[in-house]
């Protein structure tokens, strides 16, 4: 594939995403079909075949003879980390984020200080020791991260604080995964959600924010 056919490539995947977004389209939804996507792409047909192809291979959306390309249910978020390997690779698109989850994130800590309830305290305690845990047997701790920032959103009480979040940090599991293959950040990192956890845990919203920023500015996303 020639320099300009995979600028072509990675553009028709890239707007690919768009329309997913555009469309509202989640695992198991039926994609526009290919002569639709190469008109609203103003693409070659076989363009956009070669850029379905090679998602179909990885296993992000299969082709049901008659019916059409459907995003796989098993796994969907999949296709969302795979896009996102590509547009993170660009330093604004890093800084943007950041910059979004971190505002965000913040504010729903605020909220969380008064609102945090004791199921769950207990369940970020138990998140923390799951994250030593898998530590300790070799594993990243990916999805306990997730959960325990996840679970501090959830806390804040604000339906659409929480689904702005998801969608940012669905979006940035593939930094989250590379930030924590840095030597020594998995450590590093539980020590900061255990002190996230303390300041929580007494109320104490200065300490807590103060905590959580420099989390994030750890992490580096």
């Amino acid at each position: 594939m020639s320099s300009q056919q995979d600028k072509v490539y990675i553009e028709i995947i890239r707007e690919l995403n768009h329309i997913i977004q555009e469309d509202n389209l989640k695992a198991g939804d039926k994609l526009p079909s290919e002569r639709e996507l190469s008109e609203r792409l103003n693409v070659g047909r076989s363009s956009v075949r070669e850029a379905l192809r090679s998602l179909e291979l990885l296993d992000l959306i299969e082709t049901r003879r008659g019916e059409g390309t459907f995003i796989k249910t098993v796994g969907g978020h999949r296709l969302v980390e795979v896009l996102a390997s590509f547009f993170l690779r660009e330093k604004k698109a890093k800084s943007d984020l950041a910059e979004t989850r971190k505002i965000v994130e913040v504010e729903a800590l605020r909220l969380a200080c008064e609102r945090i309830d004791e199921e769950q305290l207990k369940r970020l305690a138990e998140l923390i020791e799951k994250s030593k845990i898998s530590w300790q047997q070799g594993c990243f701790p990916v999805e306990e991260d997730y959960s325990f920032h996840k679970t501090i959103v959830e806390a804040c009480q604000n339906r659409l604080l929480l689904n702005i979040w998801i969608s940012l940090v669905e979006y940035s599991k593939v930094a989250l995964r590379e930030s924590l293959s840095r030597e020594g950040r998995p450590e590093q990192s539980i020590a900061e959600h255990e002190k996230i956890y303390v300041a929580l845990q007494n109320r104490n919203e200065e300490c807590a924010i103060n905590a959580l920023k420099n989390h994030l500015k750890n992490s580096r996303f």
